[in-house]
């Protein structure tokens, strides 16, 4: 049995014993408890990456992941088919974390307020994408190790300078103030095991300063400059979406992702639309959208502007958590200059 089995099947153990999480719990994605109860069982031989902050008071810290073509084959060789279907969303844990032992994230406990809680918000979205166009290409899942476990997430190709970058969330890249993740691959076009445009493993990953230091959610981005899939750029090979920070609240919304627990399998891409709104409850400055899309959507883009016909749009935020007793509402940071900062690191990396 591997180790990431093993963890499985004894977190799959207590949670049977404890029960379902309390319903004042909030239901984040990152939980660094997976690195730190997982620690003993890294494997052997995973090199260390090389971690800095960014000078020029950009807030951004950096992560030198499958720097050199040895590491690239050795990502690439690590994800068999059988590892990829194992894979974790990478909620999954962490809400038993939650539940369980404790956060290194920010706790978000409901107020009793009128007009909040479950049933609150009404999804407007949680269907198959069937229409293709650029963002049936541009979105993939991702696959990544964190602390010994194989986990899920979801991405976008975005536009760079180098022709080879991809936005995420935040803790599918660093889990917040612990690790970064190892073994971190993106297939972009994914579709029911498919692999259309092939992999591409991490060259150098980012996230923006408070979310490694705190694992602040209005922060909860990454991105992630990959190498090339032999001669070919990602770019090249699938397009890029357009991204944009600072653009006015509330706007008509398209979200995309790869959600794994039920209702979904993992296997298709899902999309939400709607209007975004802020949050109810004042612990973020992310914004909501009506979702019934569940952990492994982490990441995944959402699009201000979008063109449902061409699959093209403009990305203003990435999916981040739900709130425990508000399941129908998924919520995203707001690209403001900090998010910019990041990009503007990234895309040139």
């Amino acid at each position: 049995m591997t180790s990431s089995l093993a963890l499985l099947v004894a977190a799959s153990v207590v949670a049977g014993l404890m029960g379902a999480p309390s319903a004042d719990v909030t239901i984040t994605e990152n939980r660094s408890w997976v690195a730190s109860a997982a620690q003993a069982l890294r494997p052997l031989g995973t090199a260390v990456r090389t971690t800095a902050t960014i000078p020029g008071g950009t807030d951004v810290v950096e992560h030198v992941a499958a720097g050199n073509e040895a590491e690239r084959r050795r990502v690439l060789d690590y994800w068999t088919p059988r590892r990829m279907a194992a894979a974790l969303p990478i909620g999954l844990l962490g809400t038993l974390k939650g539940a369980l032992v404790g956060s290194s994230a920010p706790a978000r406990h409901q107020a009793a307020r009128p007009g909040t809680g479950a049933g609150a918000s009404t999804a407007t979205g949680g269907s198959r994408w069937t229409t293709g166009g650029l963002v049936g290409r541009t979105t993939g899942r991702v696959f990544l190790t964190l602390g010994g476990v194989d986990f899920v997430c979801s991405a976008s190709s975005v536009k760079g300078a180098n022709k080879d970058l991809v936005v995420t969330a935040g803790h599918c890249v660093k889990d917040g103030t612990g690790a970064w993740a190892d073994n971190w691959t993106f297939v972009p076009g994914y579709d029911r095991g498919r692999q259309p445009y092939g992999q591409f493993t991490a060259r150098r990953m980012f996230v923006a300063g408070p979310w490694s230091r705190s694992a602040d959610d209005n922060h909860d981005v990454g991105m992630v400059a990959l190498n090339k899939n032999g001669t070919k750029h990602l770019a090249e090979v699938v397009g890029a979406q357009d991204i944009s920070f600072g653009t006015p609240r509330g706007r008509q919304t398209y979200g995309f992702g790869f959600p794994v627990d039920p209702p979904y399998n993992g296997e298709h891409l899902i999309y939400c639309a709607g209007p975004v709104r802020a949050d109810p409850h004042d612990q973020t400055g992310d914004q909501g959208l009506g979702c019934t899309m569940t952990a492994g959507s982490s990441g995944g883009p959402w699009f201000s502007d979008f063109n449902p016909a061409t699959g093209r749009g403009v990305i203003t935020s990435v999916s981040s958590f739900k709130y425990s007793d508000d399941q129908g509402t998924m919520y995203g940071p707001y690209f403001g200059e900090i998010a910019k900062n990041l990009y503007t690191i990234a895309q040139s990396a």
